[in-house]
This record gives structure tokens, C-alpha cells and sequence, in this order.
């Protein structure tokens, strides 16, 4: 997971897909931290990606580095949303409390489930691991 959330770290913009019915929905995310040894994002539940979520918790998300490699991560949404884990978001990310405070009705939190991300590179071999 470490080498997963450094990828994400590093490229910090990332686009998550998700389903919305039968058509596949994608957007920028730009969170990620490690909580309880779970690869974790956030949302605000007003908006469609938590609906979809909800809906279908299937996600996939893809990210490419400057340097030509890129990763992609699927698996399955799990909220997790606590007093606990929005103050673990809001201190890995300072700049969240713009946005949110750990009170917060509408922030939520969710994990990677059953996640299994793939490193690809130009010139080398695929590497998959399970998180």
C-alpha cells in the first residue's frame, strides 16, 4: 500500500471512475492518506461521486506520472466515516479545513476494498499488487 500511496502522493491529481446506471463517470480527486492500515479518500456526500459510490461502490482510478509511468487501482468503496477519520484526513491534508471541519455532516470518508493496483511503464514490466 506504501508504494501505491507515495504513487498518489506524487502525481496529486488522480481521476477516479465510477458508474452512474450504465454510463461510467469520471472526475479529479487529489486525497489520499493511509488510515487504520486502509488506503483512504474523501468526498462530500452531496455530491454524485458519493451517490454512484453508494449506488455501485466499484471505482477505479487512474494516474500518470511526468516521467511516463502510470498506475491504475481498482476495488470497492467502504465508508468509514468518523470523528476519528475526518481529523486523520483534515491533518494529513491542512488545506481540507477550508473545505471541512471534523463536525462536518457532509464529509466522508472511504477505503480501498478488495483493491489490487497495477504500475505500468513504457519501457518495462507491469507490476500488480494487492492492497
Amino acid at each position: 500500500m506504501e508504494e501505491v500511496l507515495q504513487f498518489l502522493k506524487d502525481n496529486p491529481t488522480f481521476y477516479i471512475a465510477t458508474v452512474d446506471g450504465d454510463t461510467p463517470k469520471v472526475r479529479p480527486f487529489g486525497f489520499a492518506m493511509e488510515y487504520e492500515g486502509k488506503l483512504c479518500f474523501c468526498t462530500n456526500n452531496q455530491k454524485d461521486v458519493y451517490k454512484q459510490l453508494k449506488a455501485n461502490p466499484k471505482f477505479e482510478i487512474s494516474v500518470a506520472s511526468k516521467t511516463g509511468e502510470w498506475l491504475r487501482l481498482k476495488g470497492k468503496a467502504v465508508f468509514i466515516t468518523s470523528r476519528e477519520s475526518k481529523r486523520a484526513a483534515l491533518d494529513t491534508m491542512p488545506s481540507l479545513r477550508n473545505l471541512y471541519n471534523e463536525e462536518d455532516s457532509i464529509f466522508e470518508i472511504f477505503y480501498a476494498d478488495e483493491a489490487e493496483a497495477t504500475f505500468y511503464c513504457m519501457n518495462g514490466p507491469v507490476k500488480t499488487v494487492k492492497i
